[in-house]
């Protein structure tokens, strides 16, 4: 399976301009699954009331763009739903199906956790043979959320992860395939967002044994999702057999 991430350097505030310019970037583009960052048609950003879809614009552009590339569509955007906010990540299919997670771990640094509802489920979408377990940015620092169950082959996060603290970011994606025996796809945008902060073209694809097997050709990054090869090495190296058995209980 080939999956390509958009390095995004996502236009703040303004969601007509950046669906416009995924869909110039990815015109000629080719792949099974395409990847956008975190909040890809706003920006993180903390003026819920202001950004938040409430007449599904960025699913309803998710929906259009997948049946037209023919591909699976995955990003998160800002939802206000039942009077709520919420990250909520999309991956879409190109008949238009869809499922979505709501970003668990609100990164309280910034003051999301004040702002929007983190979810309640662990979402994992099967599509052509693979299984994906969703995740979106702060997640990442959370690894008994992300723990393989022996019930998913490879994590998609997005992010929006700046520079000043994206050694974590690379060295937590990596650590995340290891210990799951799993591809792991981290897409991260790039430019500088309304806070000033900046990021750095820093998106990856692991291998199970932490081996980058992404190509990188300007803002796009491509990986093939070999699952032969994965079935072999975890056949070879069964470490989830020997991992702890736990539940996660939900306090909320």
């Amino acid at each position: 399976m080939k999956i390509t991430g958009l390095n995004l350097d996502i236009i703040w505030k303004n969601k007509i301009e950046n669906f416009q310019q995924i869909e110039d970037q990815l015109k000629d583009q080719e792949a099974d699954v395409f990847l956008l960052p975190e909040m890809f048609s706003t920006g993180f950003c903390m003026d819920a009331a202001e950004v938040s879809d409430r007449n599904q614009e960025s699913i309803e552009f998710l929906k259009r763009i997948s049946k037209e590339k023919n591909a699976a569509f995955c990003g998160s955007a800002p939802v206000e739903e039942g009077g709520k906010f919420y990250n909520r990540m999309y991956f879409v299919q190109p008949d238009s199906s869809m499922v979505f997670y709501d970003k668990r771990h609100l990164f309280s640094f910034s003051g999301e956790d004040k702002v929007y509802t983190p979810g309640k489920e662990r979402v994992i979408i099967e599509y052509k043979g693979i299984r994906f377990l969703l995740q979106v940015c702060y997640d990442l620092r959370f690894p008994v959320f992300a723990r393989n169950n022996d019930d998913y082959d490879a994590i998609l996060y997005v992010a929006n992860w700046p520079e000043k603290r994206v050694g974590a970011w690379e060295h937590l994606l990596k650590a995340r395939a290891i210990e799951n025996l799993s591809f792991v796809f981290g897409l991260n945008r790039i430019g500088t967002d309304g806070n000033n902060l900046f990021y750095k073209e820093s998106s990856h694809c692991f291998f199970a044994d932490g081996t980058e097997i992404s190509q990188k050709n300007g803002n796009m990054i491509t990986a093939e999702l070999d699952m032969t090869e994965l079935k072999d090495f975890r056949d070879h190296f069964q470490f989830l057999n020997d991992r702890d058995r736990f539940s996660i209980i939900n306090e909320f």
